[in-house]
């Protein structure tokens, strides 16, 4: 079982979105796990509600929280994908091998929906970010063979 673990900024959306693609599709070969540089503290409602209805995604362990707490665990990371710039400048000098890394640009969500009132709206924007996050996993796993 290898683990991999995805960040993001505030750990509300991209790379929860990622760490339970991982769970839910491929749990025969990978561990995922998710975290923040500064964790926004919970999931975004959007996120959570387009997870757990639409792709029947069980949630119940999922949070968002800052990615120190894996500096100190004794797991060891086959693979770290950081999925914001943000977080990618931060990580890269704390995490211990540079060659763990990868970096994926995805553009938030949060920031196109978080005034947003209408479910159908909400979820055409985060059914995007999931098909491009989804696209970039599957790309991955398929160059890892």
């Amino acid at each position: 079982m290898k683990n991999i673990l995805f960040i993001c900024t505030g750990n509300s959306a991209r790379s929860i979105i990622a760490e339970s693609i991982i769970n839910h599709k491929y749990s025969q070969f990978y561990k995922s796990y998710s975290a923040g540089s500064n964790p926004a503290g919970q999931i975004n409602v959007w996120i959570k509600k387009f997870l757990e209805e639409k792709k029947k995604y069980n949630l119940n362990n999922y949070f968002s929280k800052n990615f120190e707490i894996f500096l100190d665990k004794k797991i060891n990371f086959y693979q770290v994908i950081t999925v914001c710039n943000n977080a990618n400048n931060e990580v890269c000098p704390i995490w211990p091998e540079k060659k763990k890394i990868l970096h994926w640009d995805i553009d938030d969500p949060v920031s196109q929906i978080k005034n947003e009132k209408d479910e159908e709206k909400a979820f055409l924007v985060i059914n995007r970010t999931f098909n491009t996050i989804e696209d970039k996993i599957n790309l991955w796993i398929k160059n890892e063979k």
